[in-house]
Formats: structure tokens, sequence, C-alpha cells
């Protein structure tokens, strides 16, 4: 494991920062290759203790889970994404069980429905989750949904499986849905995660939901190198701008920085069984 000496170290955290966890982030990302080092020590000075990086497919989830093995307070998910899964096979639930075996998953993910992007047809991406739903609940272990344009049938097939209603069933990541999807997910026990288009000038809908979902079910995140946050919007994201989505959401609450960070990474740990 990388040591604090070459600014690696995610656990080392300055006594004046807040700490934070990126609960969502894909440093396995091409944008990311050649200053990963730089961005982790950076991500450190802005206070972020442990971050979480979800696989995309089988081979990214073998990357990801190198890159746990050399940064300190990284750990993983590992899942098939809806727009990975166009030639889904069953086999590929036995690959994810020996993946999910790694110390340093916490999570099947990043799974879901995607209705944007053409890319996989609904039918299969339906089977894929409920498929991978299913090895969640026999894991033992939450997951990170991902859901574009697909609100009704993710919360039916989250409802449907035997995750809901469960103590920690996993996280709707980049919530970007309306309230009611909030409050049918909230009801089943599940997490929302707010990104970057928090601090959006027109996203008073979404900053609505994060001023109203229960503090204890909110976590932040980047989706790094996606989603950047204003400033920097346009531009790559990276770990260390969860600071802004966290202090975007303090004023949101009306509560202090060190609150909010308090709060998201009480969350983060108890839904994810991290390290404290």
């Amino acid at each position: 494991v990388k040591s604090v000496d070459s600014s690696s170290s995610l656990l080392t955290l300055h006594e004046s920062l807040v700490p934070l966890v990126d609960t969502h982030c894909h440093l396995d990302a091409h944008a990311f290759a050649g200053d990963l080092e730089v961005v982790m020590g950076r991500a450190a000075a802005a206070g972020v203790t442990q971050v979480i990086v979800p696989a995309l497919d089988l081979d990214s989830a073998g990357t990801i889970l190198n890159l746990a093995e050399e940064y300190e307070g990284l750990y993983v998910a590992v899942g098939v994404h809806p727009n990975s899964a166009a030639a889904w096979r069953d086999e590929w639930i036995d690959d994810l069980y020996a993946l999910a075996a790694h110390p340093q998953v916490v999570a099947i993910g990043e799974i879901g429905l995607d209705y944007y992007w053409d890319k996989t047809p609904p039918a299969t991406q339906h089977h894929a989750f409920a498929r991978q739903l299913e090895l969640a609940a026999k894991l033992g272990l939450p997951v990170i949904v991902h859901n574009r344009d697909a609100g009704a049938d993710v919360l039916r097939l989250l409802a449907e499986s035997p995750l809901a209603g469960t103590g920690r069933p996993g996280v709707l990541h980049s919530f970007s849905a309306d309230w009611a999807t909030a409050e049918k997910a909230l009801d089943m026990g599940f997490y929302l995660g707010f990104t970057g288009p928090l601090t959006y000038k027109k996203a008073d809908d979404l900053r609505a939901i994060a001023a109203r979902a229960p503090l204890d079910r909110i976590l932040v995140e980047t989706d790094s190198p996606y989603l950047s946050p204003e400033p920097y919007r346009g531009r790559r994201n990276e770990p260390a701008h969860v600071r802004l989505v966290a202090e975007r959401l303090a004023e949101l609450r009306g509560l202090s920085l060190a609150q909010i960070g308090r709060a998201t990474t009480d969350n983060a740990v108890r839904l994810f069984h991290l390290e404290e």
C-alpha cells in the first residue's frame, strides 16, 4: 500500500479538515491514467478519507481491485453496468461472486437500468439487474444503483428483489429523479447519493429533494471523472471535489460543513461497513 510520504494515502487527515467519503468515483477511467497519484494526494488534502470505486464490467473490476491494493482508503464495488450488459451471460454471476471475495469489496455495483443510451436491450438489462440484486442479497452486500430515465422499472425490480426492506440494501447513485421516486426508494431502506449537479444553477428540484431527504440516508459522491460541480463544470471531476457537493448540501440543510461531513461519513460507514 502506498505510504503517506507519496501523498496517496487517504487515511491521514489534517486536524482542521472535515472528513468526507466519496462514495462513487471511477478512478480506473482513462482520464486519470496520467496523474492518479496526484489526484489521490489532492483528495487527501481536501479531507477525503475514503473512496468507493464501482466497476462497470468484469475487466474493470480486476483493474480496480489492483488499485485497492495500492492505495489506502480505496474500496471497490463489483458489477456489470447496464450499458456493459449487452452480451450478458448468467455465468458472469459466478465471476462476480469470486471477485466479491476480495476484502476491499463492499458492494455490488454499478448496476441498474439505463434507457437513455441504446446500448443494451431493456429485457437484457432487467435480467442482468435482477440477477445481480439476487447476488447482493446472497452475499449480504448493498448495491450501487444506476438509474437513467428508468425510475419506474428500477423501483419495481428493487421492490421485487430480496434486498427490499433489508437493513442496508444500497444507494440510488447520483440521484436525479423526482421526489416520488426518492420517497419510494427511501421507504425500501435505500440511501440517496448526490453529485455535482446539486451545485448547478437550474437544479432547484434536485436541491429540494436533498434538503428534504432524511439526513441519515444521504451520501456525497463525485462520479469522477464526470459531473464536475461548479465552478469546475465542463472539466474533469475528481474525488477532492466531493467537498463542494458537501458544502452545497450543508447550505441547503442549514448545517455546518462539519455536521454534513460527520453525517455523510457515518452514513457511508454504516451502509458499506467501511473501517472507521
